[in-house]
This record gives structure tokens, sequence and C-alpha cells, in this order.
């Protein structure tokens, strides 16, 4: 059973930074990739970022590129996404996710992955 378990979520001001973790177990294969996702109150779930489990690409959506950076350790499960700069609208519940994407070997589209964590709260705010 593929269980994922994020952390680091907060309160932080416009300017400050965060590091999410994500934790996964059961995991069916190392070459699945990892994805950062948020929802917003009233709105719908929005691809952040993913890291690729074949060749460890990165890919970011438009709005937090050049300000959230993906990251993986292999030896520990673990997903991480450092969030620097962080404003307003980065207000969210994030969380992970992971699936074998049909074979593809990224996306940022929700409805491609299978498995999710149970999410962590982001509140940048002064």
């Amino acid at each position: 059973q593929v269980q994922l378990v994020e952390s680091g979520g907060g309160l932080v001001q416009p300017g400050g930074s965060l590091r999410l973790s994500c934790v996964a177990s059961g995991f069916p294969s190392a070459n699945y990739p990892l994805g950062w996702f948020r929802q917003a109150p009233g709105k719908g779930r929005e691809g952040v970022s993913c890291i690729s489990g074949r060749d460890r690409s990165t890919h970011y959506a438009d709005s937090v590129k050049g300000r959230f950076t993906i990251s993986r350790d292999s030896a520990k499960n673990t997903v991480y996404l450092q969030m620097n700069d962080l404003k307003a609208e980065d207000t969210a519940v994030y969380y992970c996710a992971t699936g074998d994407l049909r074979g593809r070997i990224w996306s940022l589209a929700w409805d491609e992955y299978d498995y999710w964590g149970q999410g962590t709260q982001v509140t940048v705010s002064s």
C-alpha cells in the first residue's frame, strides 16, 4: 500500500521561506515521478512541481519558477519542496502525489496521479 505523508507547512510572512517534505512508503517503483500540487480555497487543484523518477528531471509551474525547488532523496524515499520568496497567492493546501502516469515520465496534471498524501497547509500572510 502506497502511503505519502507531507509535513513542513505553516504560517509565514510574505517573502519568507518554507520547506515541505513528503515521505513515501510502499513505493511501487523507484521510476515513479513525485509531484507537488496545491489547492487554494474555492479553486481547483494545481500542479506546482514534479521530479521524474527515471532521469530526475524537474519541472515547475510558471507561477513558481525561480522561487520553488523540488528535490528527491531516494535513500530516504523523500521528496522536498523548498519554497522561497513566498507570496500571498501561494497560500493553499499542498499535496504530494505519485503514480505511473500511464508511462509518461512527468506531468503537472493532477488527474494523472494515483496516490496522494493528506496535505499540509501553507499560509502566507503578514
